[in-house]
């Protein structure tokens, strides 16, 4: 992992544990301090952040923290659905029903897996498989420009989306088993949607979402 990919990591760390909050500036030298790293890195990881709607660069001023909405995490997973919806769907065009049988010893392992790492690395295998057999280099150029809201393991962190993957990739299988490549994109979505809701309970619970206006008025 580059230097720059380190900071930004942490920085998405500092906004999901209630560090730094909207609004917020952001503490570019203690940062850079408490990584042992230059400015420089710091500088690449929050205009990576601004770029993905983490942040905001206020020439002279500073970086300060976006606010983070439901709607803006709803259509994060809304978009993975698209995405992965197509990619399923034209993978099964090209590939036909023998895609199942790559994926099912995957799904198999994802069904009986209890530990979240192991879980972690299984669920990218079967992503994986499905990208590479929809051989689509734009849809993958895509999808390396999408991050994790969540940092670190997706399944340790956010409760419930264990289960979301399960019945997810299960319900893929067996549409592709059936050459169906409309129902596995659609099941593709839905699992997706499924994860965005288990994320927006998340957060609400950890209190990251602004609170509206109205709301805060109220309660003055």
């Amino acid at each position: 992992m580059s230097s720059g990919e380190q900071v930004k990591q942490y920085i998405r760390w500092l906004i999901f544990d209630g560090v730094l909050r909207q609004g917020q500036r952001v503490p570019q030298d203690a940062i850079a301090e408490t990584l042992g790293v230059s400015r420089i890195p710091v500088r690449e990881a929050l205009v990576a952040l601004e770029r993905e709607g983490w942040m905001t660069i206020v020439p002279h001023r500073g970086v300060f923290v976006n606010a983070l909405d439901e709607a803006s995490v709803r259509d994060h997973y809304e978009l993975y659905g698209l995405f992965y919806g197509f990619g399923v769907k034209c993978a099964v065009e090209r590939r036909g029903a023998a895609l199942a049988d790559r994926l099912a010893p995957v799904q198999r392992e994802i069904a009986g897996c209890d530990d979240v790492a192991r879980l972690h690395e299984l669920t990218l295998d079967f992503h994986r498989l499905v990208i590479d057999a929809a051989s689509s280099p734009r849809l993958r150029s895509m999808l390396g420009q999408m991050t994790g809201i969540v940092p670190g393991n997706f399944f340790e962190q956010v409760p419930g989306s264990d289960k979301a993957e399960r019945d997810g990739t299960a319900a893929i299988v067996r549409a592709i088993r059936k050459a169906d490549a409309e129902r596995a994109a659609a099941e593709y979505t839905k699992m997706l949607r499924r994860q965005g809701d288990n994320v927006v309970r998340l957060f609400r619970e950890r209190g990251m979402f602004e609170e509206p206006a109205e709301a805060a008025a109220d309660s003055t």
